[in-house]
């Protein structure tokens, strides 16, 4: 693409500035192919949101664009329509291996979903090959609709480099590139691998950026990728939604599970979107409201794609009415019809509370944001406030008692009796020795004189490990502290 410049050379700022003189209130007056207008028509779009009548003029015109908006404004169809226009005006075969147009996001489910807008938009643009590159699924079938070329590879960035990688595509024909989400992709830890995908673009191509929020690290990559940006902010940045009522519901860690549940019951309620800190955390919550005989599923990066597919599909038709979630997957969860939004946990990012019960309050509806906050949570909520310059409502249902610390288990093992059977159960003599005979490993380890047997017993008045789920980045498992005991002496430390 021809970048900055119109047909007779000249740079396009002119053109720009004459599109913010025109009133832009209906798509017909951008000047979309013919095609594209139809497509709108039949998905009932008729006014451009705010991000749309700004952003859509100026990607025409070819000119690199920094978008601040937040998901539910219409961010995709204001990038999605004038890449549409581009291709049809400018017909050519994609070379084998390779894409026109670069879409990369943060998750699998956005990924989705501006795949299906690029075909929902195009779908009477013929000949036109979409193709979606996202983890989670077998990589042949991609490897193979690449194989030929296409006009748009909408992908997250670890699947695109393995196609990379596999030698499955190339990315010097890129004539534009979609960065979404980037201050997802930066907490993620996908910013290098944004990086490397960079370096193999060509110089000449058209880089269209948006992030709902804008830290340093976000602006010095944006500096990085684009020439002479124009700079699109819709709300203010980190600001919340008015429509949306705020409440603090100040509570004890171990009673948030049943204020859930009173939540549920007292609140008129359409669709519910839960969010809590850890995917081991998502799973407990829905294994109560199961209990209690809610229906509830959770999304987070240790589903399958099916299972996050099938999830997915069943709350936006409305059979599946309390959806929880950790942030990572829901950046991909766009549902018109979520009511309420509740923080199980508050998150430890301001700007992630902003993109938290932006879920809610969408296509003109009000809605309701509900925090459940215990006192280890209460610096998250100062520094919330703090961001949002508001001071949100707080209803006090603590009991005035602190959770006592926890005790450490292996400490309180140390101090009992020992309760062994036989020479396994022997542990060399009480005050704490727990070594069997002349075995000076212990540290702990409860071994029997010589026999080379262990007590099932050694661990008793402690919790049994739980199993640490393989993470996703930028998404925590809940994981336990590590202790380290010194038992006396010179003996080494170990790791209980």
């Amino acid at each position: 693409m021809s970048k900055n410049r119109d047909s007779a050379g000249r740079s396009s700022d002119s053109a720009v500035l004459a599109y913010r003189k025109i009133p832009l209130t209906t798509f017909n007056d951008f000047g979309l192919a013919e095609p594209i207008l139809r497509a709108l028509v039949e998905e009932n779009y008729t006014t451009p949101t705010p991000i749309q009548a700004q952003t859509i003029p100026i990607v025409l015109t070819g000119k690199d664009v920094i978008g601040i908006a937040q998901t539910g404004t219409g961010k995709t169809a204001s990038f999605a329509l004038p890449i549409l226009n581009h291709i049809f005006t400018k017909r050519l075969r994609p070379e084998r291996k390779s894409c026109r147009v670069l879409v990369l996001s943060p998750t699998r489910e956005l990924s989705g979903q501006i795949a299906d807008s690029f075909r929902a938009y195009g779908r009477h643009m013929k000949p036109l090959a979409i193709e979606l590159a996202i983890g989670g699924v077998p990589i042949n079938r991609q490897i193979r609709g690449v194989a030929h070329g296409v006009e748009v590879l909408v992908a997250t960035p670890g699947r695109l480099l393995d196609l990379v990688h596999q030698r499955a595509i190339t990315l010097n024909q890129v004539e534009i590139l979609v960065l979404d989400e980037a201050d997802r992709m930066l907490d993620m830890g996908f910013i290098n691998d944004i990086r490397k995908v960079v370096a193999m673009l060509r110089k000449e191509r058209q880089t269209l950026f948006f992030s709902a929020t804008m830290p340093g690290e976000i602006t010095k990559l944006a500096d990085s990728m684009l020439t002479n940006p124009e700079k699109v902010a819709v709300t203010p940045q980190a600001s919340t939604v008015d429509r949306i009522e705020q409440r603090v519901i100040l509570t004890e860690k171990s009673a948030k599970n049943d204020l859930l549940v009173e939540t549920l019951k007292t609140e008129t309620t359409d669709r519910v979107l839960v969010f809590t800190r850890t995917k081991h955390g998502a799973d407990k919550v829905v294994r109560h409201l199961q209990k209690c005989g809610f229906g509830a599923e959770a999304i987070h990066g240790n589903k399958s794609q099916n299972q996050r597919e099938r999830v997915l599909a069943d709350f936006r038709s409305g059979k599946l009415r309390i959806l929880i979630a950790t942030d990572i997957a829901a950046r991909g969860i766009d549902v018109d019809g979520v009511s309420h939004v509740v923080n199980y946990d508050l998150p430890n990012i301001p700007e992630s509370y902003v993109h938290r019960i932006g879920r809610t309050a969408r296509a003109g509806r009000d809605g309701v944001a509900i925090s459940f906050c215990d006192h280890e949570e209460a610096a998250f909520l100062r520094d919330i406030q703090r961001m949002i310059r508001i001071t949100i409502p707080s209803i006090d249902k603590r009991t005035g008692i602190r959770p006592a610390a926890r005790p450490a288990d292996h400490h309180q093992a140390s101090n009992r009796p020992n309760r062994g059977r036989g020479a396994a159960g022997n542990n060399g003599g009480n005050g704490g020795n727990r070594n069997g005979g002349n075995n000076r490993n212990g540290g702990g380890n409860r071994n029997g004189s010589n026999q080379g047997r262990t007590s099932n017993r050694g661990s008793q008045g402690g919790n049994p490990p739980i199993p640490r789920a393989e993470s996703t980045p930028g998404e925590p498992n809940s994981i336990g502290s590590v202790t380290f005991l010194q038992r006396g002496g010179n003996r080494t430390p170990r790791a209980s």
